[in-house]
């Protein structure tokens, strides 16, 4: 008999606990997404060990103004999100508007579907602490994500640029109006 295993999977709000599975999966995922574009790998490693430290998550689960999420598959971690509550951008004249900090998810596990079960708790989660928007930063040459968000109701409304060591990054911000 061949059975295929089921995957449990369970996403909550990240605890202290946890910013070491959110540190090493930030580092995993970063790399996994963008690693590549990194011409000098002593940019990347310099970059994960400011962006993903175990300190820096710490500081970060801590601010009231974040919320983390984590996402187990059997008891694995397998992804995470943030969101940064009360976050204005230049492109938005509310000042009711959160921010979609991170979506990331191993490579793996991308075809569960885990990316839109954290941004579903995401949104509901900037929604009650009252955000009548929500935007992000996105890698213009991402597609995958561009058209993951269009999908999910955001639409482009800016861009800038971000520079991590000799590399040069165009970015699209994006919003969506929450009801």
């Amino acid at each position: 008999m061949n059975l295929l295993p089921i995957n449990k999977l369970e996403i909550r709000e990240a605890i202290l606990t946890d910013v070491q599975f959110i540190a090493l999966l930030g580092r995993v995922t970063f790399t996994e997404t963008f690693g590549h574009y990194y011409r000098d790998q002593n940019d990347l490693l310099e970059y994960l060990n400011r962006t993903f430290s175990v300190e820096k998550i710490r500081n970060s689960i801590k601010n009231n103004n974040n919320v983390f999420w984590i996402a187990f598959v059997n008891e694995l971690p397998v992804g995470y999100a943030k969101l940064k509550i009360s976050s204005a951008s230049v492109f938005i004249e509310s000042k009711n508007t959160s921010q979609l900090q991170k979506i990331y998810v191993l490579k793996d596990f991308l075809s569960m579907k885990i990316g839109l079960e954290l941004q579903t708790k995401l949104i509901k989660k900037a929604m009650k602490f009252g955000s009548k928007s929500i935007w992000l930063s996105v890698l213009k040459s991402n597609d995958r994500a561009i058209n993951f968000y269009k999908r999910n109701g955001f639409s482009n409304i800016g861009n800038h640029d971000f520079q991590i060591g000799k590399e040069r990054f165009e970015f699209n911000v994006m919003s969506k109006i929450l009801k």
